[in-house]
């Protein structure tokens, strides 16, 4: 299968090298386009480096910072139009290892529509929380579950490999949100449109280079739209918004 990682980076200068690297020790084969919101921090002109290095790697340059969800619905917009089997989407800060890709592509060959690298299903988890971040997440994961009615346990998770006719059969264009509550919301659109998605376990390791891009506002976000797309469905439009 012709697979590409579609890579958000805002000022990952210090990281972009590392997993460049670690991508390409899983295989040769798998493309990248990282997309950059015009990092200060010369992580654009560091993916054009790497580019002449490594065969397969590719840069949109974006003109601004305006979020996880822009950024991904232009990476996405890019390559749908192109001839790729799997788009997988992760972090760019070491958090998720691309070792765990090949496992991903397997259970799409097997028959999954998603996968979704997972903390919250057995053998998965996360290593150097502290304790208030792991119960805010596990908290946030169960209250989302719980009022969309969806099955998956880590609603969250950037980690995931999607079949491309089934994410662009979501139209991802046309989504809302722009923190962590973009990959919710395709949670939502994959699970009522009956799409299969399985869990895979992963252990999230917290980054140890740049800086955290979690803020208040991001996760007020989440919670917000959670909330009025539970309200939507409640009263009986389980539709796209």
């Amino acid at each position: 299968m012709r697979s590409i990682v579609v890579l958000p980076t805002y000022n990952e200068a210090e990281t972009i090298g590392p997993y460049v690297r670690a991508l390409r020790a899983v295989s040769d084969d798998i493309d990248l386009l990282v997309v950059d919101d015009d990092s200060p921090d010369g992580t654009g002109d560091i993916v054009r480096e790497l580019a002449g290095e490594y065969r397969g790697i590719r840069l949109l340059h974006r003109d601004a910072k305006d979020g996880l969800g822009a950024a991904y619905r232009a990476g996405f917009r890019q390559v749908l139009d192109e001839d790729y089997d799997v788009v997988v989407s992760m972090d760019a800060d070491l958090s998720h290892d691309p070792a765990v890709i090949p496992t991903m592509l397997e259970l799409i060959e097997n028959g999954a529509d998603v996968v979704i690298g997972s903390r919250y299903v057995e053998g998965g988890g996360t290593a150097d929380w502290p304790v208030h971040r792991r119960v805010l997440s596990k908290w946030g994961n169960a209250y989302t579950r719980t009022v969309l009615g969806v099955s998956v346990r880590d609603c969250t998770a950037g980690f995931r490999a999607y079949r491309a006719d089934v994410l662009k059969a979501i139209a991802p264009d046309t989504t809302r949100a722009e923190g962590y509550a973009f990959l919710t919301e395709l949670v939502r659109r994959l699970d009522h449109q009956g799409y299969r998605i399985e869990e895979t376990p992963i252990t999230f390791v917290d980054r140890t280079l740049g800086s955290s891009k979690m803020s208040a506002t991001i996760i007020a976000e989440s919670m917000w739209r959670v909330t009025r797309w539970a309200i939507v469905n409640r009263i009986g439009g389980r539709g796209r918004h």
